[in-house]
């Protein structure tokens, strides 16, 4: 195990923690506009915190790594959410920890871990989707996303790719959630139809196997019996009996 491997899975749970944290700091100004100044100064500088702390297992990464400039282009999306101040919203993203956790503490088969990614990538999604866009929406001169509860239904029409139309971001970094939405629920669908052709592929496979096995069982028991009928005719007098060795 390398180093960054062994950085990774130690901070694996207390960067989960951070995103559980940050979910909390993040969504409670966003569902509640009418908090006090302080409540909401208090939520910034635990975002903040986290930012931070994102931050930190970034560099921790980047320094441990054999060959820098390949981690750098390899986690340019982390990078980005670090650096540019319009992707902050997507830290939530950062909640794909918990898949990696569930994935590796299951003892279901690969079909199973792949309901598990799609239950809950498709959970975080919309959940991140409503309250990044309620964020980038709320108190644009147009918007008709003006709450969590609107928030949420776009989120779910987006992620389904039916598209309703009556709740569309207006703004630029409301647009640019909504494009990764849509990227998200294409790539869901995918995943979808790849596990069911996968089911139906492997029931085949089973049903022919036990085909295969009851005729190879119905093959031994009339080999057995013509055995048997040998046996038997080479037993009687004047016979000479001929058959499957």
């Amino acid at each position: 195990m390398s180093r960054v491997e062994r950085w990774e899975r130690r901070a694996e749970w207390p960067l989960l923690a951070a995103a559980l944290v940050f979910l909390a700091a993040y969504a409670i100004p966003i569902a509640n506009p009418d908090l006090s100044a302080g409540v909401v100064r208090a939520c910034s500088v635990v975002v903040l915190a986290t930012w931070v702390a994102f931050g930190v297992d970034y560099l921790g990464r980047l320094l441990l790594s054999e060959d820098r400039a390949t981690f750098v282009r390899r986690n340019v999306f982390d990078l980005a959410v670090l650096v540019l101040p319009m992707l902050r919203p997507l830290r939530l993203i950062r909640f794909v920890t918990l898949l990696s956790v569930l994935n590796r503490n299951s003892s279901r088969g690969l079909r199973g871990r792949v309901v598990v990614y799609v239950v809950a990538g498709t959970s975080l999604l919309v959940l991140c989707g409503a309250l990044a866009v309620t964020d980038a929406e709320r108190g644009a001169p147009e918007a008709n996303i003006r709450n969590v509860g609107d928030g949420l239904w776009w989120a779910l029409s987006t992620m389904t790719t039916v598209g309703y139309g009556d709740r569309y971001p207006t703004t630029t970094t409301g647009r640019f959630v909504a494009g990764a939405l849509m990227l998200g629920g294409i790539a869901l669908l995918g995943v979808v139809t790849a596990t069911l052709a996968s089911w139906l592929v492997e029931r085949v496979a089973e049903a022919g196997e036990s085909e295969r096995a009851a005729t190879h069982a119905q093959v031994e028991a009339l080999t057995a019996e013509v055995r048997a009928l040998r046996a038997e005719l080479a037993d009687r007098p004047g016979q000479s009996p001929r058959g499957p060795e």
